[in-house]
């Protein structure tokens, strides 16, 4: 690639990190080109994440750059690829689609890049990258549990997915899957589709599926996201159903949804804690930039916030 290319394709995405190959070598502090790729900013998970992401690397004294996939690979992969042009020392990685993004990943571990994601894995690629998020087996199983204990003698159950392809969902799905099972024919899935992580798609889907029960109701919807939730909630409303004739639970445990459980709208939310998540990452790169510390992923329990465990979400005290 030449000179000029790499030049365009930089501006062209916006990087701004003035960062060339010699930083590697030693001519800049190695600390100054660190690269985080958050699938997504327009949800409120990764907002929350990106706060803390900065409000951590003030701490260890040290620059990120702060990319923003918006929910398209091809973006990310772009961006990935404009930075290891770029010659930058580290990339924390929330990938959009799990798989689509190993080929840029591997490019830039072949280069001597240091990569780890967060939330979600990368997978595919010749090389393993460390990970620090959530067990979210465990998440989707312990919203499956509840719904067991909740409905001793059986369910009817929505399941409303979040970002096709990522591990988060793929794994959470699951969970819930196993969860249900363990609990017996009685626990059936009447309808599992997409929402895509966000809101105005899954008020469209609940209100979907509503529509096509005639009447009836499911007992349960599973939201693999609180932002989701929240549409599940209009949509329920709209159709003139209660929060009592149908649970909600969602994933994340964001103040909105703790507001709701708080005030018995909502049932229960997964917290996943995306702070310790992306401050763990940003911990053990700079370590191990500063000092070769060797990278050992790290996975996180998560626990399912009902209105009796509120005190346990890492973000209460944002709720109003």
């Amino acid at each position: 690639m030449s000179i000029n290319r790499r030049h365009l394709l930089a501006a062209s995405l916006g990087l701004g990190l003035g960062l060339t190959a010699c930083q590697k070598s030693g001519s800049a502090s190695a600390t100054d080109g660190i690269v985080v790729s958050f699938s997504d900013l327009s949800q409120p998970f990764f907002v929350a994440m990106r706060r803390d992401l900065e409000d951590e690397a003030k701490k260890l004294g040290v620059k990120v750059q702060v990319l923003d996939g918006q929910n398209n690979s091809s973006k990310q992969v772009s961006d990935l690829e404009a930075a290891r042009v770029q010659g930058i020392s580290a990339v924390i990685i929330a990938p959009t689609d799990s798989k689509a993004l190993a080929s840029a990943t591997d490019a830039l571990i072949d280069e001597k890049t240091l990569v780890v994601s967060v939330d979600r894995q990368i997978g595919g690629g010749k090389h393993p990258v460390p990970h620090f998020g959530a067990n979210n087996v465990e998440g989707g199983r312990a919203m499956a549990d509840w719904v067991v204990k909740t409905y001793p003698k059986g369910a009817k159950v929505v399941v409303i997915t979040n970002d096709p392809g990522s591990t988060s969902s793929i794994e959470r799905v699951k969970g819930v899957h196993e969860g249900l099972a363990a609990g017996g024919a009685t626990y059936q899935i009447v309808a599992e589709q997409t929402g895509n992580s966000k809101r105005d798609q899954a008020l469209s889907v609940t209100q979907n599926v509503l529509t096509s029960m005639g009447g009836a109701h499911p007992d349960v919807i599973l939201c693999l996201n609180d932002d989701m939730a929240m549409g599940a909630l209009e949509a329920i409303r709209g159709a003139g159903f209660t929060t009592q004739q149908i649970a909600v639970l969602g994933f994340d445990a964001i103040p909105e949804a703790l507001e709701r459980i708080r005030d018995s709208e909502m049932a229960a939310s997964v917290e996943q804690n995306p702070g310790e998540q992306i401050r763990s990452a940003l911990r053990a790169v700079v370590a191990n930039l500063k000092d070769k510390t060797p990278i050992v992923s790290k996975s996180l329990t998560p626990v399912l916030i009902t209105r009796d465990t509120l005190a346990q979400a890492s973000r209460i005290g944002e709720v109003k």
